[in-house]
């Protein structure tokens, strides 16, 4: 058999949706689509040979459970005054994903909470008199908002020993601080999580394919041509789906690009990497608990935040500081240099020039970054924790993520986002989720929006069954108190999160 015909496409399927990547995204969707509609059958495609590997991995993200009850950027101060409303929003979002992940769990899909999610506190951090004012302010702000139960602020000397031990170490309190925090914060593996969503898919017969890339997709009679090529043989082959989600995190911008959607026109991505110093000390990792977070560098991208970090993965804990951030053209941690480039087009040219042309700062910062060695490294890591031993930390890189450039009329052309965007076609027959931050931390509710803008005319015949998943859709926690509590006290309970 010649060559040609060893690799010619085999039209091997006809399915209902398609799911590329294997990461949190399609494992929540396909999660919600099995329960709304058991019938439709479904296949994932991942280029690697497991799941959850790349912004999914545990090691490539922060895992805090984006709920804003400590991410400084999610409430900025405008004119003298702390804008709540981002965090407010995120939040509400979180408490969606709380929910759904509750009723899998109660219902077998999700088999061990312990497994992806556990209690670590939630610290926003200050020094110096500008950043105690805000942090004082902010407390203030968030205080008696129902969506943030149980925060506390203090400046007293005592209390930030009793509470970060590690960072109060050789620290000269003559520089003010302050912490606010809340002990109900969270950690989460969402790569433990994606892992137990795919074995409950794969036992309820979706079949997920490992080792395979998607190349092309395209539109045909109405229906979507996938065409997959098999990593390890070179076999290709085409799988006909009525729905597509490109769930696959950097490449989803590509991917619908070749799909030729409209929607998609003038959107670019910036991809910004990442580094973590992971600490090798036992001794060190057990006096710290909780996740710190402080302020960002002046054009510095939200999601280089930077953060003293407890995490719980495979049951250790371990502690992380960072992120350092960093520049390659590639959209996957596994990508090519020649990813960002692939993905230029005449549509999109006028937004990324004028995106570089505005974001100097964001520039200037990068490059910083970049020629950071481990000396600056440890110095940064010395203004949270002023005893800090070069022997205690190795580095780490994390995940690679493409942050959003959206097409916008007037002069500026492009605007660079730092959130996530979704892109679906005016028939709602295929889909994809640009962007990070928040990312993972709401996929449920990213992915009720999908519904709702893709199978509009199914939603009414869905309530109930969304309902069941998540009992607070179509309402807004933060004006009804009284459910907030109800159903943060069932998903405490029911995520075993609640106080030992």
């Amino acid at each position: 058999m010649s060559d040609s015909q060893k690799n010619a496409q085999k039209v091997t399927d006809e399915v209902d949706v398609v799911l590329v990547g294997a990461g949190i995204m399609s494992a929540t969707l396909g999660a919600m689509l099995r329960q709304l509609e058991p019938g439709w059958s479904q296949i994932i495609f991942e280029r690697l040979d497991g799941a959850a590997q790349e912004s999914s991995s545990p090691w490539n993200n922060a895992g805090t459970g984006h709920s804003a009850l400590c991410e400084l950027n999610y409430t900025p101060e405008k004119n003298g005054r702390i804008d709540i409303s981002k965090a407010v929003g995120i939040n509400e979002k979180f408490q969606v994903s709380r929910q759904f992940w509750s009723h899998q769990v109660e219902h077998g899909i999700l088999s061990d909470p312990r497994e992806f999610i556990n209690p670590v506190p939630h610290v926003s951090f200050g020094t110096g008199d500008d950043q105690v004012s805000y942090i004082r302010h902010r407390y203030e702000a968030l205080k008696d908002h129902p969506l943030f139960p149980n925060m506390q602020f203090s400046d007293d000397t005592d209390t930030f020993a009793e509470k970060l031990p590690l960072m109060a170490e050789g620290r000269d309190f003559s520089t003010p601080v302050a912490i606010s925090w809340i002990n109900e914060g969270t950690d989460i593996n969402y790569g433990a999580q994606t892992k137990q969503f795919l074995h409950a898919a794969q036992d309820g017969g979706t079949e997920v394919r490992y080792g395979h890339e998607v190349k092309d997709i395209t539109s045909e009679g109405g229906k979507w041509k996938v065409t997959v090529k098999n990593i390890h043989t070179g076999d290709t082959q085409t799988v006909r789906a009525n729905f597509v989600f490109v769930g696959a995190g950097g490449m989803a911008l590509p991917l619908l690009q070749k799909a030729g959607i409209p929607e998609i026109r003038g959107y670019g991505g910036f991809p910004v990497s990442g580094q973590w110093l992971r600490c090798t000390n036992e001794e060190l990792i057990e006096k710290h608990a909780a996740k710190v977070y402080g302020k960002a560098s002046v054009g510095a991208p939200p999601m280089s935040v930077p953060h003293l970090d407890t995490r719980v993965i495979e049951g250790e804990k371990g502690l992380l500081f960072g992120p350092y951030a960093g520049w390659t053209p590639k959209f996957l941690k596994t990508g090519t240099y020649l990813d960002l480039f692939k993905s230029l087009r005449v549509t999109n040219l006028a937004s990324m020039i004028g995106v570089g042309l505005q974001e100097f700062g964001l520039t200037k910062y990068l490059v910083t970054e970049v020629l950071k060695d481990q000396k600056a490294r440890m110095e940064a890591l010395r203004e949270y924790m002023p005893e800090a031993r070069d022997e205690d930390w190795e580095l780490i890189h994390a995940g690679q993520r493409v942050q959003v450039i959206k097409p916008i009329a007037g002069p500026r052309f492009g605007s660079l986002e730092f959130g996530t965007a979704l892109i679906n076609n005016s028939e709602g027959s295929i889909a994809g989720l640009l962007g990070a931050s928040p990312g993972a931390s709401i996929a449920p509710a990213a992915m009720i929006e999908l519904l709702e803008r893709c199978f509009g005319d199914r939603m009414i015949e869905w309530g109930d069954k969304l309902r069941e998943m998540v009992p607070s859709y179509g309402k807004k926690l933060s004006a009804d108190p009284e459910l907030f509590d109800e159903l943060w006290a069932y998903t405490q309970k029911t995520l075993k999160l609640e106080q030992d």
